[in-house]
């Protein structure tokens, strides 16, 4: 009874939460359940005929009329154009049907009326859903996207890893970086990786962990703190990333639906997402300081906490002279591939440089970036230390290159596993339009409430967070909410900016809750390393505090902004005055 009133509600809670989870099947077992799940829900659906309407936007038709007034037919187009005998039709009617063309309006621009169209599920166990499962079994899994994203940014950080380098500057970080300043650098790095598309996922949390394990805390602490900043904090940074004009075209076209002239500058959210960087690293810092460390730090090592370090352990955190001298040759290396991937971005007529006007060339190059990086630091420093030919028993240097590269993908083989699992889960529910559904009711209800902006705001961004366990794609989910609440908010003066913001703060903060989004497996396997009995509940209850404090303070400064008046980035306003 002592140790429970010591430990408070909130950790018996999160206890509760992680017994509770841990006690479910096996993720792969979960996962498979689901897709089953899905494809029962997708034939009752279809047999009971569930439809939802989605808004859509379609450019206005009009007949097209001779110089008397007189609509024109098909037919007198196929007379013009020389060709008689074009049939639309088995009857020939279509022939004399009117023509039509887009409306254009006193500037040239399409004029776009607002329409829907039905969505149904789709029976993925009739006769051509159930042979589209088999015919796709494979591509889902080939085409599961993190799937190659892990297994080539490990190929190079495994070089890294096995010749002794990451440890190395483990060390000297663990001598240079203040421990009170350890955790809100995780944070503020980890928000930062989005620059990086999705790397920050594979590269940061195991280096996170083992840097706090190497400074005697948990090395789940160390995760999760790296872990928040990299998912739930992926929508801010200081710059402008790809996630800004993928967010900004879908928001445009939503606009567009009530008001085709309307346009949405990339950087309009600019200013908020500079400010939310630091908002979100302070909290992070609060989150794991007060939260997340406190849980773990009483645990035997095998359940997070952060254990004795023996004599051997403690003797491994000095630097040799070898390893002195190969984080020299790797510095030097990793100075050269990080200049000459620079060179590929930045020096005009270069294979990844941008013009102006121009979208960035270099998002997808990211990742094989990382690999030449890590793989050259890796043998920069394997070859004086003779980690790279000790791997083998020849000596060789090639084979004991191939030999590090296999032990590292043989490390990855649970991840891959269940990578097979999650992407049939995921590509099931895509097929059978379940999650499109069930996003698109979400919104109707809202629309139903009257409720003033800042409410609706705050719904919208609920609305968000419960899609996101639905839907993990950030640009997927939006197509499917931008039609909806876009030109929705727009009628009651809230600008599409704001929208914007309202649904990427939701998209972000249940991230790592999220088994939908295709890292969560990748976190859940990097943590078993430490933990093996390590499970979805593990995961989600060392999160939850991170997603509940985002959510909260990430909306009030929101509400706060919209009081204030401040535009959100450079033609970032928060309201709309329609022009019609």
């Amino acid at each position: 009874m002592a140790e429970s009133k010591r430990r408070g509600p909130l950790a018996l809670f999160l206890d509760l939460v992680e017994g509770v989870g841990n006690r479910l099947p096996d993720p792969i077992t979960l996962f498979a359940a689901g897709a089953l799940l899905v494809m029962v829900l997708s034939f009752i659906g279809a047999r009971q005929g569930w439809t939802v309407d989605q808004p859509q936007g379609r450019p206005q038709m009009a007949e097209v009329l001779d110089s008397s007034g007189q609509p024109v037919l098909a037919m007198q187009v196929a007379e013009i154009n020389r060709k008689p005998t074009l049939s639309l039709g088995p009857d020939g009617q279509a022939l004399r049907a009117p023509v039509r063309q887009p409306v254009l309006d006193d500037k040239g621009q399409l004029v776009i009326e607002r329409g829907s169209i039905p969505v149904k599920p789709v029976d993925l166990l009739s006769r051509d859903g159930f042979k589209w499962v088999l015919d796709n079994l494979v591509g889902n899994f080939t085409g599961f996207h993190p799937l190659g994203v892990v297994l080539v940014a490990m190929l190079g950080i495994g070089i890294a890893e096995k010749t002794g380098l990451i440890g190395a500057l483990l060390k000297a970080l663990t001598r240079v970086t203040p421990q009170a300043l350890l955790t809100p650098a995780m944070v503020f790095i980890g928000v930062l990786s989005s620059l990086a598309a999705d790397a920050g996922y594979v590269v940061l949390p195991p280096i996170a962990a083992a840097l706090y394990k190497a400074a005697g805390r948990s090395p789940l602490a160390g995760m999760a703190a790296v872990f928040a900043g990299v998912s739930a904090g992926f929508s801010a940074n200081l710059v402008i990333t790809s996630l800004d004009p993928l967010l900004a075209g879908l928001t445009e076209a939503g606009a567009a639906i009530l008001d085709p002239s309307y346009r949405v500058n990339p950087a309009s959210n600019w200013w908020f997402m500079i400010a939310s960087t630091f908002l979100l690293t302070l909290a992070g810092w609060g989150v794991t300081a007060r939260l997340v460390e406190p849980r773990y730090r009483d645990k035997p090592a095998d359940e997070g906490g952060p254990g004795q370090l023996s004599d051997e352990e403690r003797a491994a955190q000095h630097l040799s002279e070898q390893e002195h001298r190969g984080m020299g040759y790797a510095l030097v290396a990793g100075l050269l591939t990080t200049a000459l991937s620079l060179a590929l971005i930045f020096v005009p007529g270069a294979p990844l440089y941008a013009a102006d006007g121009e979208a960035p060339r270099w998002g997808q190059a990211i990742v094989p970036m990382l690999f030449v990086i890590f793989l050259s630091v890796g043998l920069a420093f394997g070859l004086p230390t003779g980690a790279v030919r000790a791997a083998h028993r020849s000596g060789r240097l090639d084979s004991g290159l191939a030999r590090l590269m296999a032990t590292t993908m043989a490390d990855m083989g649970p991840y891959i596993v269940l990578a097979f699992f999650a992407a049939q889960f995921v590509a099931f529910f895509n097929q059978s339009k379940l999650g499109v559904m069930l996003a698109i009711k979400g919104g109707e209800i809202l629309a139903g409430m009257s409720m003033p902006s800042w409410l609706l705001i705050a719904a919208f961004i609920v609305v968000a967070m419960l899609g996101n366990l639905f839907i993990g794609s950030a640009s997927a989910k939006y197509a499917f909410f931008a039609p909806v609440f876009v030109p929705m908010f727009m009628q009651v003066g809230i600008s599409p900016e704001l929208t914007q913001v309202a649904y990427r703060i939701g998209d972000s903060t249940t991230n790592i809750i999220t088994p939908l989004n295709p890292y969560f497996v990748v976190i859940l396997v990097f943590m078993q390393k430490y933990v093996p009995k390590a499970g979805i509940g593990t995961l989600v209850s060392m999160m939850l505090p991170y997603t509940v404090v985002f959510w909260l303070l990430w909306t009030a400064m929101l509400l706060v902004w919209l009081a204030l008046g401040v535009p959100l980035g450079p033609q970032g306003p928060l309201h709309y005055q329609s022009p019609f």
